[in-house]
């Protein structure tokens, strides 16, 4: 490969990675936080339904962005010897690594397309006053919780990314 496509992959595999992982944080830290204390409980639902829309396209790029740079990267690694061959340190953190990843996308997914639906659906019901908007309080607490585990996992796969580079 041309040299330079492997420091191409890497400064677009950390674009990526701020982009998932920092929305998450900001996300969970910052701005489920203050929404919750100062948007009224009707309008909430729908103002993280706009914000959700919005972010999400950029989660799911940014996944995609890094599943091919971070594959790039292992390739050209010398301490890779092939799928699943776990015979170093650095490919027991990178195992890991992945499979804390697995669990992210398993959560996002959920929240993608079951939860997300749902809250969607609750709105709608709202607007035409067949649901109220405690209905849809349950659906936000457990798309809070999915953001913060999404976070931890991200904080997980960082540390991991970290014990690899240190192998």
């Amino acid at each position: 490969m041309p040299d330079w496509v492997l420091p191409f992959t890497y400064w677009l595999h950390m674009v990526a990675t701020v982009v998932w992982i920092g929305g998450l944080f900001f996300h969970s830290v910052v701005l489920t936080p203050v929404l919750l204390q100062s948007v009224p409980d009707e309008s909430l639902p729908r103002l993280l339904r706009t914000l959700r829309r919005r972010f999400d396209p950029l989660a799911w790029l940014s996944l995609a962005v890094l599943t091919a740079t971070g594959l790039t990267q292992m390739a050209a690694n010398p301490n890779y010897e092939g799928f699943l061959a776990v015979s170093n340190p650095w490919a027991a953190a990178i195992l890991a690594k992945h499979l804390a990843i697995l669990l992210m996308v398993l959560a996002a997914s959920y929240q993608s397309w079951a939860l997300q639906p749902r809250l969607d659906r609750l709105i709608l019901l709202q607007a035409k006053k067949r649901a109220s908007h405690e209905e849809a309080l349950p659906e936000l607490k457990r798309l809070a919780r999915l953001t913060r585990l999404n976070l931890l996992l991200g904080m997980l796969v960082l540390a991991l990314t970290a014990v690899a580079r240190t192998s």
